[in-house]
């Protein structure tokens, strides 16, 4: 028998040799490390599994193409880029904590044991699933690891991982699976578990080979249950699992046995229940609800149904309500100092430390971290200093000093926020007002200061580093408000929303309505022409493929006694009709053409050899092969959605788009004579397309450029982040056929939100559909000098002795042109019942006076009087 060699217990890979690192386009002379990443603010708390702890003082969790260790003490980060560039499936720990697997995503991908605490890579495990790993688990020992991949194969692996092999690989389930274990009390069996179901197996060796015997299956698909919580034990015959509606099932054999509840039929949680940990002999159940709860084991071990009903009533022995708004997805256990501490993932955006003793001395839930939950919706730097806000539907906004890597302030509305932009310093010199738009339609105006300016009150320190003020509050839209736009010289302010209409405000101390126009189709972008246009025009990009150009309206020219809709303001239209199918086209014939005068070529030169070698040549007529037919021209009947766009020159502009034609930057220009057509029969074509490398399917949907123009960046569907060097601030095809490119943000579901440039161009913001927040330098970090600090912007005089702004809380509250209506509508009522009035008392008056001539005629002798029938 050959000896199989095995790997070196003191083997380690380099780091350098396996990390992914930044594309750029061969020969192109654009330094690697152009960008390098500085700091990640967010957190992608929305993943079921995304906290780990090695010891007390370190964090580590996924933030798309990288895995964060934050140290607690310090508070600074260090980083694990991923090998593939794919994103990261899952990440969990060795039960020495001496080692953490780390699941990747993309073609193929590799897991990844790292040791710890000197993150050098041990092993590389490959060919464990096709597209992503989804979980794993390692056994009590240490000795096997067990991982599940996502579709098209949700591969079940054991891994000999220490040795780098494949113990085993079945088929996990045809459905989506979540999570696979190792059983509590017996290493020989797991479970793995997902939509609808349960799959029980043993491990046993046949033939000095690994096998799988699945014990039992049972489905549940018409109990809707997504089973992603389990816990198995004796012979794995047994098994514990959470349930959407918040108890608990025992299952015994593949069948329900008990459905556990609380008293009086209480569920065991007031939702979902996300976790179950077995812990010194209880049960913790960790709830969506913030609430913890630990059950005594024993009791559940020999529960059995008591009626029909199938549920057994029991109380918990300890419970712990975490806080308000809390969702608890997850917790990880580690000791300090020989006390256990408990680390929990709340989906509502926040890391929470617990004790979980249950004592007299029990210290009080203490929330760590906050941060944006779910896909940050907008972002925004300030004009004048190292700081930045961000919002989300979370209905929080919140204010980063990005040079001092932290969160300094946050204030939370009723309704989630949308669209978002700082104040241009002509508008605001101190820099301090935001603009925000939220899902309701209102528009707010903040402010953001610096306390330590205001004077100081008895006994009152101002300890807080910022501080946000509601300065007004208004409701232009009916519908989410999605594009915010001041115009360059400041005088006017747009907003645009999901209602399809844009509205315009005049900029004072306080904003004053000028006036609404309608447009097409929902509002995607709205940009003013830059300073360089002679005329001031609003650039409005629809998501239904229209685009318009406006002048920016005169507030003395507005008659807004009646309505605020602006019907003469004059419009210019631009109906994006698709010609990526002709492009397709045309790129084919010229490709056919080419290989047909190839073919002469090499005839031409075959006959000419055979006449120097004096060989006689018979022409003999070719059968030329039937070309298949050229592809039809299509034209997709859903217009494909406009992502973003841009002034090029005045009346002209770059559009990118998605859906069927993405894969290219449009040149589109407003024509001079379209004002009287109808929008919807339009259809106009751009005058210049530039393909773009590797878009087809992953279309750019964020553009920004650095303030002098050389540098243009993209932010991609995929979650990478592109940037294109531009010599002479123009676009062209060459210009954009050398590019970087950096997959950053989850390539799933990390498309980039928004992009931002400091206002000095020496750092880059990202921000993604994935919660992570992501900040770079630019070109390399010895140019960044260590004395830059952002200056948080001083206090207004009398902002303390202001009354606080009326907010506007009731997303049913009428918008400014409803509030115009009823105030015309009740005008005209009041004009109405004023007519009537006065109408009214003229017919008194004159029955009055007729009820006096009646009498005055019965006065009269009888052959003076008047006859009624006369």
């Amino acid at each position: 028998e050959e000896v199989e060699k095995k790997i070196s217990e003191t083997f380690f890979y380099n780091y350098e040799d396996i990390y992914s690192r930044p594309f750029v386009t061969e020969d192109s002379g654009i330094p690697i490390n152009l960008l390098t990443l500085k700091h990640s603010f967010g957190y992608d708390c929305t993943r079921s599994v995304n906290l780990l702890l090695m010891e007390s003082q370190t964090l580590m969790y996924i933030a798309g193409n990288q895995v964060v260790l934050l140290d607690l003490k310090t508070e600074s980060q260090s980083y694990l880029r991923s090998s593939s560039g794919g994103g990261i499936g899952f990440i969990t720990a060795h039960p020495t904590k001496q080692y953490f697997a780390v699941g990747e995503k993309g073609k193929k991908p590799n897991l990844i044991i790292y040791d710890y605490p000197s993150l050098r890579p041990y092993r590389i495990l490959r060919g464990g699933t096709e597209e992503a790993y989804v979980f794993g688990d390692f056994n009590d020992a240490g000795t096997l690891l067990a991982s599940v991949g996502s579709r098209p194969d949700y591969m079940l692996t054991i891994w000999d991982w220490k040795e780098e092999k494949i113990m085993l690989r079945s088929k996990a389930f045809s459905q989506d699976v979540y999570k696979v274990t190792f059983s509590a009390d017996n290493e020989e069996q797991l479970t793995t578990s997902g939509t609808g179901h349960i799959n029980a197996c043993k491990l046993c060796h046949i033939a000095k080979k690994l096998n799988l015997l699945t014990l039992y299956t049972f489905s549940c698909k018409y109990l809707y249950i997504a089973l992603n919580l389990i816990l198995s034990w004796k012979e794995a015959t047994n098994v514990i699992s959470g349930t959407e509606w918040g108890n608990l099932l025992l299952w015994e054999g593949g069948l329900i046995k008990v459905e556990l509840c609380r008293a009086g039929h209480k569920p065991c949680h007031s939702g979902p229940v996300s976790q179950l940990v077995l812990d010194e002999g209880g049960l913790i159940t960790v709830g969506k609800d913030g609430v913890i709860r630990v059950w005594n084991f024993e009791t559940i071990d020999a529960a059995d149904s008591v009626d029909d009903t199938g549920l057994l009533e029991m109380e918990p022995m300890n419970e712990l309500h975490v806080g308000r708004n809390v969702s608890l997805s997850f917790m990880s256990k580690v000791h300090d100092s020989g006390q256990p501490i408990w680390f929990a993932q709340d989906t509502n955006g926040a890391i929470w430390k617990l004790d979980l003793t249950f004592s007299n001395m029990t210290h009080d839930p203490e929330c760590l971290y906050t941060f944006h939950s779910g896909r940050i919706e907008a972002m925004s730097v300030s004009p004048i200093t190292y700081l930045m806000a961000t919002t989300a539907l979370d209905r929080s906004v919140r204010v980063y000093d990005f040079i001092g890597n932290s969160q300094l302030s946050v204030i939370k509305f009723k309704q989630g926020g949308t669209a978002l932009t700082w104040a241009p310093c002509l508008v605001n010199p101190k820099g301090s007002l935001i603009a925000v738009g939220f899902e309701d339609g209102v528009v707010r105006i903040i402010e953001v200061y610096d306390p330590k300016g205001l004077p100081i009150l008895a006994g009152q320190a101002n300890t807080e580093n910022a501080q946000i003020n509601l300065k007004q509050a208004f409701k232009p839209h009916a519908t989410a408000v999605t594009a915010l736009a001041y115009e360059q010289n400041g005088n006017v302010f747009a907003t645009g929303s999901k209602d399809k209409t844009v509205f315009f405000f005049a900029v004072e101390d306080e904003y004053k309505p000028i006036g609404f126009i309608c447009v097409p189709g929902p509002v995607q972008a709205l940009q003013w022409s830059p300073p360089s246009h002679v005329k001031s025009t609003l650039l409005i990009l629809c998501e239904n493929g229209f685009a318009l150009q406006v002048p920016a309206p005169l507030p003395e020219e507005q008659d807004t006694v009646t309505t605020y809709h602006i019907k003469n303001l004059p419009t210019q239209y631009f109906h994006f009709h698709s010609i990526k199918s002709r492009i397709k086209l045309e790129e084919e014939i010229a490709l056919r053409e080419k290989r047909r005068q190839e073919k002469e070529k090499a005839k031409l030169e075959w006959i000419k050899q055979q006449q120097e070698m004096g060989e006689e040549i018979e022409e003999e007529p070719e059968e030329e092969p039937e070309e298949e037919p050229l592809p039809p021209l299509y034209i997709p009947e859903k217009p494909s959605p406009i992502l973003c766009g841009f002034y090029s020159a005045p009346g002209k502009f770059w559009l990118s788009l998605g859906g069927y034609d993405s894969g290219f930057l449009y040149h589109c220009e407003f024509s001079s004579n379209d004002h009287r057509d109808d929008p919807e029969n339009r259809q106009d074509e751009p005058f210049e397309v530039i393909p773009i490398e590797n878009t087809d399917s992953n279309p750019i949907h964020q553009i920004s450029f650095c303030t002098s123009r050389l540098l243009m960046f993209c932010g991609m569907q995929n979650g990478a982040l592109r940037v294109y060097p531009l010599q002479d601030k123009d676009l062209s095809a060459n210009t954009l056929k050398e590019y970087w490119s950096f997959n950053i943000h989850d390539n799933d579901y990390g498309q980039i939100q928004g992009i931002c440039c400091s206002y000095d161009d020496k750092f880059l913001i990202t921000c993604g559909g994935d919660g992570n927040i992501f900040t770079f330098n630019i070109l390399s970090p010895e140019d960044v000098h260590k004395e830059l600090k952002a200056k948080i912007p001083s206090p207004r005089s009398g902002l303390e002795k202001e009354k606080a702004t009326e907010d506007i809380e009731d997303p049913n509250a009428y918008n400014i042109e409803e509030v115009k209506q009823k105030q015309e509508y009740e005008r005209i009522m009041k004009e109405a019942e004023e007519r009537k009035k006065k109408k009214r008392e003229e017919l008194i008056a004159l029955r009055q006076e007729f009820i006096f001539l009646l009498q005055k005629n019965q006065e009269l002798p009888k052959h003076m009087q008047l006859h009624r029938e006369v």
